[in-house]
């Protein structure tokens, strides 16, 4: 898998989720087998750069290359400056965000709002790469299938870009109407495969090996980026690498695999984040590891009250360890299920 000068160890990327994919949560998919990962979004607005929002979501301290980072915006002018930006900062690689559902995005016009007005939405592409190619940096997209069930414009702009000069095109089977609900589809992305000359990695649903295969049976897509099914179960990368190469299944990661895993995240959670704000933002991780284990919800329940990270890697350990005499490895989970859990 490559992408400008970069080659990828895999073709499994883990999504760019806003308030998720941080720089902990991006290394610990790494370590478990994502070959590729994308920043959650950075604004393009000049005056939020230097704020603390922002510097967390820039930070990319000891990550393995290559960097990629996801910027939004509506204006193309500030969209180019952005990528200038980040790419002072160390970035290699730019994600345009045209996919974000969320109101308060797509309410200044940003994100998926963009595919409503294709002639802005390639003014921006324009001036991104633009502002990147003297660099060598290579340009990515990110989209839905469109606005809405009647405006399906995926194509389309997936063409204008690619001739703009974008290097990858990454389609989430989804409008912007439907948020996250319903079924994602894959004909649309099927559609932008079969046209394009550049990667095209399909987005939507992923949630198991077997989901995984059959996505790229009907996409024919080049790369699977999985988001959600990705909270509280990382492993997901290994065991899809694992079942797309053999056809077989590993077996669920071992409950002191997983301990060391989650109290080396929090640890990693709170150095970001610092006490107070850490605290408060690694109870959904937290609650993301535990919600389907015996006990996890009493457990998240308890957790959630307490107010220092002593506490919390305390509380974490101590129901891992008795989880840990009760099971070598962790139960299997339905895989829709548990993406119905984190919804």
């Amino acid at each position: 898998m490559q992408i400008g000068p970069y080659t990828l160890p895999n073709a499994l990327f883990v999504a760019p989720m806003a308030g998720v994919t941080d720089r902990p949560f991006r290394q610990l998919c790494r370590q478990f087998g994502a070959g590729y990962a994308v920043s959650e979004m950075v604004t393009s607005r000049k005056d939020l750069w230097h704020t603390l929002k922002t510097s967390r979501r820039a930070n990319h301290e000891g990550e393995p290359g290559p960097i990629a980072v996801q910027i939004a915006g509506t204006e193309p002018a500030m969209m180019a400056e952005a990528a200038a930006y980040n790419i002072e900062r160390g970035a290699q690689i730019i994600d345009i965000n045209m996919g974000c559902p969320a109101k308060k995005v797509c309410n200044k016009w940003a994100g998926s709002a963009l595919m409503q007005d294709e002639t802005l939405a390639l003014q921006i592409i324009e001036a991104v790469v633009a502002a990147s190619e003297p660099h060598g940096v290579p340009v990515t997209l990110k989209m839905r299938t469109g606005w809405c069930q009647s405006h399906k414009n995926a194509l389309s702009i997936a063409r204008a870009a690619e001739q703009a000069g974008v290097q990858m095109v990454t389609v989430h089977g989804r409008t912007r109407e439907q948020g996250y609900k319903g079924e994602a589809e894959y004909d649309t992305i099927a559609a932008v495969k079969a046209a394009l000359r550049i990667p095209v990695v399909a987005n939507g649903d992923i949630t198991s090996p077997e989901k995984a295969r059959e996505v790229l049976r009907q996409t024919g897509a080049d790369a699977l980026m999985i988001g959600r099914a990705a909270q509280g179960r990382p492993w997901i990368f290994r065991e899809v690498a694992h079942y797309l190469a053999t056809g077989e299944h590993l077996a669920p990661p071992l409950v002191a695999e997983v301990g060391r895993a989650l109290l080396e995240h929090l640890q990693d959670h709170y150095s970001l984040y610092g006490e107070f704000t850490g605290v408060r933002s690694a109870r959904k991780h937290i609650g993301w590891y535990v919600r389907s284990l015996p006990g996890g919800e009493d457990f998240r329940e308890q957790m959630n009250r307490l107010e220092s990270s002593e506490q919390q890697l305390a509380a974490v350990a101590r129901y891992l360890d008795g989880l840990a005499e009760q099971m070598d490895r962790l139960p299997a989970v339905c895989s829709e299920a548990a993406l119905e859990m984190s919804e």
